[in-house]
This record gives C-alpha cells, structure tokens and sequence, in this order.
C-alpha cells in the first residue's frame, strides 16, 4: 500500500456549445456540445491512513458526508481494491459550487485516479470511464480533458482537434443553478432538428467552426434562456463581456458561470480587471483533465 500523500490537479470545463435535444426513455435528456478544459481547477491531496475516507474542504459550501462525489468514487472503488485503506482527501477549492464548470465532477474523475492508483484496483482508461459514468454525465470527459465533441448525455465522445490555447475572461456569479431546474423549465426550447448519422445539421457546423478555430461562430448556450429568465442579472454580465470587447460569450453549462472569447492574454487580464460586479478571472483553454501533481505543492 502507498503511504505518502499524492495530488491531483481537476481541472474544470466551460461548454463553448451546449444544444439540448429530446428526452430519453432512461429520464436523461440527449444533448450535444463541445466541451473544452480550462486552466481553472482544484487541487485535491489524497493522505493514506486509518480505515475511513475523510473529506475537508477549503470552501465551506461544499457537503463533506457521502453525498459528495469524492466519497461516492471511494464507496464504488473500494470493493475492487486489492489494498484497501483509509484516506484523508483535502480538496482546496477554485472551481465555483453548482457553476456549470464541473467542479463536482473534476473532483470526482481525480478521486477515480487516485483511489484507482492508492487500492490498486486496476482499471485501464476503459474502466476508469465506465466507472466514472455510474455516478455522473460530465465526468467521463472531467476524466480526459481538452477539445471533445459529445453526444448522448455527454458521455459518447467525437474527438475534435485540439483548440489552440485561447484566453478565456470567466465571470462567476456565485448563483447556484440546478441543471435539472433547466431541463424541466417550462421556457427551455429545445432542438427541433433530427440528428442525420448521429449529429444535427447545427452541431455539424459548430464542430466545423470549432476545428477551424473560429469561436465568434461557435459558442452558443440552448439552456441560457431559461436561466436568464429566472437570473435576469446574468444577461447584463454577458452583455457587459461582449461590451469590452469579448468575440463571443456565453453561458457555461446550466450556470451561473459566464465566459467571454478573448483575442489573447493581455486582453483577457484587462477585461477580467474592469470591474465587474462579481469575481472575474482570466484563464487559458488547457488539454489536461486530471493532472498528478509531482511533488505535491
């Protein structure tokens, strides 16, 4: 059994575009997007010890008991580890709480790694998704990072060229936001298109202007409208994105976090430094889901 403590850097996600489509026969609903990794992300230390799985947090709102997704991926690991043992798992918290950039989810695809490598349970890439699909949509693609088509729940992936690194100006609202509040929100109009060969006629072409780099044509939220109904100060912060001078800007996932297209770095640090009237940041597309942190910080 491995004794020092290891960490693992989860980085989060923004949808540069999310389309909904019907609902399935399973309650899930079928979408398809484009995910893409950014340089936001948690860091999580995993400490080997003791005979249970403990939880802090460096960010109060985040549930510490079993309904966290860092316990369920040790409750659905443990029975397949060939050395078990008890874990202490700190999670210093950058990503927002319910802020559609998959901060749970980051959280949870690390622990899959790390528990994975602590209780040699021996999953290859292959188990490490199937396992990861049991306790949530998003964190297959927490798991691999970067530029990836989806389709499905977001779980069936189309591999795109990577995007260039591109700076990304992130407002966060700190307003949570339940992505299922979205799909049952009697506002949400969802695709009327029939998907031909697996994809609709508008997914083709955001997937043909994702690989020719041009975002101004990509980014596009189908869940906006109903969050903006119901969060009617989201629509000035997006507004406020394209006013200083963001190409393209959008909601990320079900909210509440916001993100504006910057022509570079220097752009983004300035726009993030206007003033606006919630944390603004500015960060770079990245090609990394989870990353083992070597040594620890």
């Amino acid at each position: 059994m491995r004794e020092e403590a290891i960490t693992y850097r989860a980085h989060g996600k923004v949808n540069l575009y999310l389309d909904v489509l019907n609902r399935r026969y399973d309650g899930f609903t079928n979408i398809e997007t484009i995910f893409q990794s950014v340089g936001l992300a948690d860091d999580l230390t995993f400490t080997p010890g003791g005979d249970a799985v403990t939880l802090t947090c460096s960010h109060a709102g985040v549930p510490l008991d079993d309904t966290n997704l860092v316990a369920r991926a040790a409750a659905l690991l443990r029975p397949r580890a060939s050395a078990p043992s008890g874990c202490a798992v700190h999670i210093e918290k950058r990503l927002p709480v319910a802020g559609g950039m998959a901060g749970g989810s980051a959280d949870c695809a690390a622990a899959l790694v790390a528990f994975n490598e602590l209780w040699q349970c021996g999953l290859d890439d292959a188990g490490l998704i199937a396992a990861a699909l049991e306790l949530g949509s998003d964190i297959p693609f927490c798991l691999r990072g970067g530029t990836l088509a989806a389709t499905g729940r977001g779980e069936i992936f189309h591999p795109l060229r990577p995007l260039p690194e591109t700076w990304l100006v992130l407002l966060l609202p700190g307003i949570p936001i339940s992505a299922g509040s979205l799909y049952n929100h009697p506002q949400l109009e969802r695709s009327l298109e029939t998907p031909v060969e697996g994809f609709t006629p508008a997914f083709l072409y955001a997937i043909e202007a994702c690989e020719r780099g041009a975002l101004d044509r990509l980014v596009f939220n189908r869940m906006e409208l109903p969050a903006f109904i119901d969060h009617p100060g989201l629509v000035h912060w997006k507004e406020q994105l394209l006013e200083s001078g963001c190409t393209a800007a959008a909601m990320s996932g079900s909210g509440s976090t916001l993100f504006g297209v910057c022509a570079g770095r220097e752009q983004a640090e300035a726009i993030a430094a206007s003033g606006f009237e919630c944390a603004a940041l500015a960060v770079p597309t990245v090609q990394a889901g989870v990353q083992r942190l070597d040594p620890a910080p």
